[in-house]
């Protein structure tokens, strides 16, 4: 079993560099597979999000249908599967980052009532309340 790092993700995704996307898409197509799927971390998909939306400018829809995909292949396996998920559905109504999804519901997972910030963004979602309010 290997594990993932954003650059080789953004690398297969993006396809920039010809050199580092062919060897990327090498690695993951030749080691990743149904029996031994390659490991993504919450926090890889965090970045991943991160770099395609403010590095790449992807819009919100595209980003969304990259990490459903992610998420359903089954040659890789997604770090707390069911929580990434629950960090999408939030994403796709919300307007925070993905980042601020998935730390509020770790934090839920963890046994918070809730996730206090400074981000109005993301005091918008029952997770968070916003410091000073």
């Amino acid at each position: 079993m290997i594990g993932i790092d954003t650059n080789v993700l953004v690398r297969h995704i993006v396809q920039d560099d010809e050199q580092q996307a062919r060897d990327a898409s090498r690695l993951i197509e030749s080691r990743c597979t149904l029996d031994d799927p390659g490991i993504i971390s919450l926090v890889v998909l965090c970045e991943l999000v991160w770099v395609l939306d403010c590095g790449y400018g992807y819009d919100r829809h595209t980003i969304l249908t990259l990490l459903r995909r992610l998420l359903a292949a089954e040659d890789l396996r997604v770090e707390r599967s069911e929580l990434a998920w629950q960090a999408v559905g939030l994403y796709e109504e919300g307007k925070a980052d993905f980042a601020d999804y998935v730390i509020g519901l770790c934090h839920e997972a963890g046994g918070a009532e809730v996730t206090f910030t400074l981000d109005r963004r993301a005091s918008g979602c029952k997770l968070f309340k916003l410091v000073g309010r």
